[in-house]
């Protein structure tokens, strides 16, 4: 038996909740999963996970010798870092998941100098603006926006980005340009409103509002009718294709604004920056592969950060 492996296997069944889905997340073939894990039980003569047609769960031995074997196999891939004496040395599998406009503007453009550093390393990439269980999907990492959901991970600040409110030049030119955001939802004078393009959330599937606020003063203009994305690419297109007046990062924006394609609107107004995160479960050893990410990320996202 290849004992490390098992272990391997072991952490990520504990970890993903199923042999299936850990074997996907480790490329390895069920029937291989299943007695590694069998071996290593026999190995220890007792009982590490509890199977059912329809769950596993890890059983009370099985819940202490995870933790040690979780903290094992962050020493061992620690020790093959520290004996390969450079940070090239680095290998293995390293799933990173990422909104879809900070993938597409700031981290896969960089992407090539990290593959320059450290060869070695297989990244995964899951795009997507949808919440993720990091534990549960076999995720290392994730670059995510706002404030944590679950008390169980851990966060390393990125940036504070900077919104803009903006619409392309074609819609102001047809619409005319809103002088305050009370105007977005009032009919103007031959009964027309400004329209919207507004973002949603996958969760719950109501938009959320855009913010403004001046000297004080809040204003929150909820979007009801319009065209809203769940997808922050999506989004950025629908403002760039003149559906309507939105909020979205200047970062994303900055080539449409420079080119005139695009104008800021209700610039004497700001909201509040949008923390972005590198997230990582909580209780565990950090491993070599994802603070080696973790610090190049936070090098990549330094010029984005508004404060």
């Amino acid at each position: 038996m290849d004992q490390l492996l098992a272990l391997r296997v072991f952490v990520r069944i504990a970890e993903t909740g199923g042999f299936s889905r850990a074997a996907d997340s480790m490329n390895i073939p069920r029937p291989t999963v299943t007695k590694l894990v069998q071996d290593l039980e026999r190995h220890l003569g007792t009982r590490l996970l509890s199977r059912t047609t329809r769950q596993v769960q890890v059983t009370a031995e099985g819940s202490a010798y995870y933790e040690r074997a979780r903290q094992v196999l962050a020493d061992v891939d620690d020790m093959d870092l520290l004996a390969g004496g450079s940070r090239r040395q680095l290998s293995g599998r390293l799933r990173v998941d990422i909104g879809s406009v900070l993938a597409q503007r700031i981290l896969i453009p960089a992407l090539p100098a990290f593959r320059e550093r450290y060869p070695g390393l297989r990244l995964e990439l899951g795009v997507s603006d949808r919440p993720i269980d990091l534990i549960g999907d076999g995720v290392d990492c994730a670059i995510r926006g706002g404030e944590l959901p679950d008390s169980r991970m851990v966060a390393r600040h990125l940036a504070a980005l900077e919104w803009v409110s903006c619409a392309s030049a074609d819609y102001l030119a047809r619409h005319g340009e809103p002088r305050h955001p009370d105007e977005l939802l009032a009919a103007g004078p031959d009964g027309t409103r400004h329209a919207l393009a507004g973002y949603f959330s996958s969760l719950s599937g109501r938009a959320f509002a855009l913010e403004f606020h001046r000297a004080g003063e809040t204003v929150l203009v909820r979007p009801e009718e319009g065209v809203h994305c769940n997808e922050s690419t999506a989004h950025l297109q629908a403002l760039v294709c003149g559906l309507g007046v939105g909020q979205t990062f200047r970062f994303a924006v900055a080539p449409h604004l420079a080119d005139g394609s695009m104008r800021a609107v209700l610039g004497d107004w700001t909201r509040p920056a949008h923390r972005l995160s590198l997230v990582y479960p909580g209780g565990r050893e950090l491993n070599a592969r994802v603070r080696a990410f973790s610090d190049w990320a936070a090098e990549v996202f330094a010029p984005f950060d508004g404060r």
